[in-house]
C-alpha cells in the first residue's frame, strides 16, 4: 500500500523547535500576532462589511477587506497579545471572534489576542505512548480539586502516576457559560475555559503533565455547540436543518458553504494538538455527526491530526465516543474505515453495571447475567448485529479483525456516573467485594482501560449534571428535559436542581478519604492490578484476543489471556480441553455470584497466583475474608463471592 500523501508531506515537513508548530499547519483565522501588530481574519459569508472593533487602549475600528469566500481579513498595526477585540458585521452590536484563543469576559465578552509563541514549552523530548500503553484517567477540571483549576490539577498528577496511570483524560474546556458546567456546552471552540485558567493554564497542565510522564487526552465536542452564547449563525451557515441531535442544531458538514465549517472544526483539531501540545482528542458522541459527502469529515480530520503529530515527531492519537458499534470506525480507510485509533465500547460497561447492580431498565434492558459480559470480552461489542430489545432492532456489526487496542473500556466514566438520576457513583450502588470485582474485570481485560476520577478509591460523593446558564428560560428547559430523560430508566423525579451551586459542590472529589479504610485498600487493589498490568506482556491490548468460557447458571466467568491454541475471540459455555495456556499466558477466574463458587482451571496446572481481591492487603481492617483456595487435584479454584483471582501458566 503506497503511503497517503498528506502523511507523506508530514513527513517532509520541518519541526519548528521548541515550540512544536509545524510548517505543515498553522491557524489563519482569528487573531495572528506578526512583528508589528496583528492580522485578524473572519469567515462571514453573509455580511457585506466586517470591522474589527478594538476595546480598551488604542481603542477604534478597522474595517477589513472581503473576498468572494466571504472571508475578512485585515493586518492592523501596533495590536499587540492582551488587545481586546470583537466583530462588527454591517453595523450591527460587535460580537466575539468564532475563533478566539480565550475568552475572560466569558461566552458574551470580548476576545483577547493570544500569542502562542510566548509560552516556553519544557517538553522538548515528549514523543507520547502509543494507543496500548494509555491508561487513561478521565477529569473534571472543575471538580477534580477544591480549586477547580488548572494549575490545582498539576498537584494531583504525582498520585496519578504512583496509581499507575499513564493518560489524563480531560473533559471539554471550550469556553462555555458561566463558572459551573461538564463542558459540553462550549461556544467558543478554540478558547480554553477563563474559569479554569484560560490558555496559560492549560499550557502549564499539559506541560506539566509530560513532564510527570503522562499523556493528555482532550475531550472535544464536534456534534453540536452550546444553547447560549452561540454566535456563530449570525456568521455563516454554521447550522443545518437537514439532521437533527438531542443537543442542538446538527453542525453543516455537507451541505451549501460546508467547506468552511468543516474547516473551522478540523482545524480546532489541529490546534489542540500544536498550540497545546495535546496527545490525543476524543470526539464526542461521533454518531452525532452527520456527513453523507464522497469523505466523511471525520476521517479527514483523523487523516489531517495523524500527519501533524508525525510532522512534529510524536504520537497522536484520535478516540472516539461511538453509539454505532460499528467497526468501521476504526478501521483503516484502505478497507473503507475512518481510521479512529481507538473506540469506547460501552457494550463492555452496560454489561458490568447490569450484573453487579441488577438494574434492567433503560438500555441495561439489553443486559444482565454472565452471558453479556462475556460476550463483551471476548469480542468487543456484545452487539455486534444482533438484536437489541431497548433499540428494538439488530444493532452493530462484529469487530473481529481489529485488534484489542482500538477499544477504550470503563466500568464508570462521566456519562454512566452523571447520567444518572442522583448521579451516584458504583459505590453507592454495590458492596465493597463487587467494587474490587468491578476493578478486576476493567484492569485484567486486553482492552485499553479508562477510570473516572475517583474511582480507584471509591468516591462517594457523586458526580451530578450542572450547569451555570445566565438565561432562566433555558435553565427552565434543562431542568425539565432532564427529568424526562430519566424516565425510561425509573429513577423518579427527584433530580439535583442542575443550577444549583450546590450541585456543583456535591460533585467535587474527596481526597482525603484516600487515606480512610475502605478507600485505601480500594486504592491499593487498584494500584496493584495496574502494576500487574504493566509487568505482563499478556495484559497489553492487542496482544492477543481473549478466551472466554462462562458458565451462566452458576455464575463464572475464566479468561485466558495472551498465546492460546483456543479459537480466539469466543465465548464459550464449557472450558474446552483445547484451551491449554502457553506458558506466560494468564488466566483470570471470577466468580459473579453471591456464593463461593468452584471455578475450574483451563487444562489444569501448573500456575502461580498473581492476585486476588481477596488478598489481605485488600480488605479493610477487622473485615471477615474467606480466602480463595484450590481443589485436591489443584485443577479447580474455590472463590468466594464476588471475588477474582488470576494466575500464570507455567512451563509443565
Amino acid at each position: 500500500m503506497g503511503v497517503d500523501p498528506a502523511r507523506r508531506r508530514a513527513r517532509a515537513a520541518i519541526h519548528a523547535g521548541g515550540s512544536r508548530v509545524s510548517e505543515l499547519w498553522s491557524l489563519d483565522r482569528g487573531a495572528r500576532v506578526e512583528r508589528d501588530g496583528t492580522r485578524f481574519s473572519v469567515w462571514a459569508p453573509k455580511a457585506k462589511r466586517v470591522d474589527v472593533v478594538l476595546e480598551g487602549e488604542g481603542a477604534r475600528s478597522v474595517a477589513l477587506e472581503g473576498n468572494e469566500g466571504g472571508v475578512f481579513e485585515g493586518f492592523v498595526p501596533r495590536v499587540r497579545a492582551g488587545a481586546d477585540y470583537r466583530f462588527r458585521l454591517d453595523g450591527g452590536e460587535p460580537r466575539p471572534d468564532p475563533v478566539s484563543r480565550w475568552q475572560p469576559g466569558g461566552v458574551h465578552g470580548a476576545s483577547r489576542v493570544v500569542d502562542p509563541r510566548a509560552f516556553r514549552w519544557s517538553d522538548a523530548g515528549w514523543k507520547g505512548p502509543a494507543i496500548a500503553d494509555y491508561v487513561i484517567y478521565e477529569l473534571h477540571v472543575g471538580t477534580f480539586t477544591p480549586e477547580g483549576t488548572f494549575d490545582a490539577a498539576i498537584a494531583r498528577l504525582g498520585a496519578l502516576k504512583a496509581l499507575g496511570i499513564t493518560a489524563i483524560e480531560i473533559m471539554p474546556v471550550a469556553e462555555f457559560p458561566g463558572a459551573r458546567n461538564w463542558g459540553y456546552d462550549g461556544v467558543s471552540l478554540y478558547a480554553p475555559h477563563s474559569a479554569y485558567g484560560g490558555p496559560e493554564g492549560l499550557r502549564r497542565l499539559v506541560d506539566a503533565a509530560h513532564g510527570a510522564g503522562l499523556a493528555v487526552v482532550l475531550d472535544v465536542v464536534y456534534n453540536h455547540v452550546g444553547p447560549e452564547g452561540n454566535y456563530l449563525p449570525l456568521y455563516g451557515p454554521y447550522f443545518t436543518e437537514t439532521y437533527k441531535t438531542p443537543w442542538g442544531p446538527a453542525v453543516n458538514y455537507d451541505g451549501a458553504d460546508s467547506p468552511e465549517v468543516r474547516r473551522f472544526v478540523i482545524e480546532n483539531a489541529l490546534y489542540w494538538v500544536t498550540e497545546y501540545h495535546v496527545d490525543a482528542l476524543r470526539l464526542d458522541a461521533i454518531h452525532g455527526i452527520y456527513d453523507f459527502g464522497a469523505k466523511h469529515v471525520l476521517q479527514e480530520l483523523v487523516e489531517r491530526v495523524h500527519a501533524q503529530g508525525e510532522a512534529s515527531g510524536r504520537n497522536v492519537v484520535v478516540i472516539a465516543e461511538s453509539d454505532l458499534n460499528d467497526p468501521k470506525v476504526v478501521r483503516p480507510p484502505d478497507v473503507g474505515g475512518w481510521g479512529f485509533d481507538a473506540q469506547w465500547s460501552d457494550d463492555f460497561h452496560h454489561a458490568v453495571h447490569a450484573l453487579l447492580t441488577e438494574e434492567d431498565k433503560g438500555y441495561y434492558a439489553d443486559f444482565g447475567g454472565v452471558e453479556p459480559l462475556a460476550s463483551a470480552i471476548a469480542e468487543r461489542f456484545h452487539y455486534a448485529g444482533r438484536y437489541s430489545r431497548h433499540r428494538k432492532r439488530h444493532h452493530g456489526a462484529s469487530p473481529r479483525d481489529v485488534s484489542g487496542d482500538h477499544f477504550v473500556i470503563a466500568t464508570q466514566n462521566h456519562d454512566q456516573v452523571g447520567n444518572r438520576a442522583a448521579g451516584e457513583r458504583l459505590s453507592a450502588l454495590v458492596d465493597f467485594p463487587r467494587q474490587k470485582l468491578a476493578a478486576a474485570l476493567l484492569l485484567l481485560s486486553p482492552y485499553v482501560p479508562l477510570l473516572f476520577m475517583g474511582e480507584e478509591y471509591g468516591e462517594t460523593n457523586p458526580f451530578q449534571y450542572f450547569v451555570s446558564h445566565g438565561d432562566e428560560k433555558l435553565v427552565a428547559a434543562v431542568r425539565e428535559g432532564r427529568k424526562k430523560e430519566f424516565e425510561a430508566f425509573g429513577w423518579g423525579d427527584d433530580v439535583p436542581d442542575p443550577q444549583s451551586e450546590e450541585t456543583f459542590r456535591r460533585s467535587k472529589l474527596d481526597w482525603p478519604s484516600r487515606e480512610k479504610s475502605p478507600h485505601r485498600e480500594l486504592l491499593a487493589l487498584y494500584r496493584d492490578l495496574l502494576a500487574l498490568r504493566k509487568r505482563e506482556p499478556a495484559l497489553r491490548p492487542g496482544a492477543g484476543k481473549p478466551a472466554v468460557a462462562f458458565d451462566a447458571a452458576r455464575g463464572w466467568l475464566a479468561v485466558g489471556l495472551g498465546a492460546s491454541r483456543q479459537e480466539e475471540g469466543t465465548a464459550s459455555t464449557a472450558v474446552p480441553d483445547a484451551w491449554p495456556l502457553a506458558p506466560g499466558s494468564l488466566v483470570a477466574l471470577y466468580n459473579l455470584t453471591d456464593r463461593e463458587q468452584p471455578i475450574p482451571i483451563p487444562n489444569g496446572g501448573p500456575v502461580t497466583a498473581l492476585l486476588s481481591t481477596t488478598d489481605t492487603a485488600y480488605q479493610p481492617p477487622g473485615a471477615a475474608s474467606a480466602q480463595r483456595r484450590h481443589d485436591a487435584a489443584g485443577d479447580v479454584v474455590i472463590l468466594p463471592p464476588y471475588a477474582a483471582a488470576v494466575f500464570r501458566r507455567e512451563r509443565r
